[in-house]
């Protein structure tokens, strides 16, 4: 041992006298913790100086732990982190991709007020949410309900209820097209012969008005089978007892539903509403794919805000304004959610 490890074994000795004098005469028990915890902090540097090592042991586990954490980290760190990060002081500059980036103050979101698409975005994603979340958790709910219940071929419909959300985006939006085609779909030829509809008053499902309806009512269909199979894990976490309790009390199936099944479900719905909500402000892929036409080019109907990001980013290449709607959006979601979480713990408290 040479004479600065000497000295240094001296130092942390003193140190571990001394924090032993303190939580001698310490009475607070959570500051004792404290010293206690930071002695033998003192005493496992001490062990490792004395036995001349490098590092500690508790060290050599703390680097052999982040050594597995880090290729996650490093590739969330590169691809995620640092682009949000980047995005944020964007959001306060003006770029098109390829000249000098300059300061813009909070102009780019000033100019959202007076932006008539960035407007019909937001109400159309807004109206998507409000439409979506509550219809696909009672369609799920009903699903899971029943396909809860002791009946033939469940495995067989439980499946196919699944299967929507597994299928190809592409395959089976085709098939949605053909299906609500103005002219050719069966749904409008059903309307124009058996209904009696007139030709002029079919509905044009992918424009207008109805384009949201559309949207809705396809993203309820894929998505409902997902959060199915959600709802069934919590409906089979349910006691038996419980629903033995009621019947013996009397109470009939809307009964056991309302004060058994609906309370036990809590968490679980809580998990399915913040989802949901997240994933439709997100929506992209199912208005381009749906509502695209063959150019991919959406209407002022159908266009969402993520499509608006994308539009002003890669078509106009005015990254500062799309970092800014993309800020909107992302503040959006925060709130929501932060008022979703402070509701459910308002309830559980």
């Amino acid at each position: 041992m040479n004479e600065k490890q000497a000295a240094l074994v001296r130092q942390l000795e003193i140190d571990t006298n001394t924090l032993m004098e303190k939580i001698r005469q310490e009475d607070n028990i959570k500051k004792k913790q404290k010293l206690i915890a930071e002695r033998e902090k003192k005493q496992r540097k001490l062990t490792a100086v004395r036995n001349n090592r490098i590092i500690s042991r508790e060290k050599k586990r703390d680097l052999v732990a982040y050594s597995f954490i880090a290729p996650n980290f490093i590739g969330f760190a590169v691809f995620t982190l640092i682009p949000i990060v980047f995005a944020f002081a964007l959001a306060f500059m003006k770029w098109d991709g390829s000249n000098e980036i300059t300061f813009a103050g909070i102009s780019n979101f000033l100019r959202l007020t007076d932006d008539t698409f960035f407007l019909a975005a937001l109400k159309n994603t807004i109206i998507y949410v409000i439409g979506t979340v509550p219809l696909t958790m009672i369609a799920s709910l009903a699903l899971a309900i029943v396909l809860n219940q002791k009946i033939r071929a469940r495995g067989f419909f439980r499946t196919v209820a699944f299967f929507p959300y597994v299928a190809s985006l592409v395959a089976i939006t085709a098939v949605w097209s053909m299906i609500f085609h103005p002219s050719k779909g069966p749904v409008n030829y059903i309307l124009l012969n058996v209904f009696g509809v007139a030709q002029e008053n079919l509905p044009k499902w992918f424009s207008g008005n109805l384009v949201l309806v559309t949207l809705i009512l396809f993203s309820v269909w894929k998505y409902m089978g997902y959060y199915m199979v959600i709802y069934l894990a919590g409906l089979q976490g349910i006691s038996a007892e419980l629903y033995e309790a009621g019947s013996l009390d009397g109470a009939n199936t809307w009964q056991k539903f309302k004060y058994i099944t609906w309370p036990q479900l809590r968490s679980t719905t809580f998990f399915v509403v913040v989802m949901l909500t997240i994933n439709c402000f997100k929506v992209y892929d199912i208005a381009v794919m749906l509502a695209g036409g063959g150019d991919g080019k959406l209407s002022t109907s159908a266009t969402v805000l993520v499509y608006y990001i994308y539009q002003n980013a890669f078509n106009y290449w005015d990254l500062g304004y799309s970092s800014a709607i993309a800020m909107v959006l992302f503040l959006m979601v925060l709130v929501i959610t932060l008022i979703q979480f402070r509701y459910e713990k308002k309830i559980n408290s």
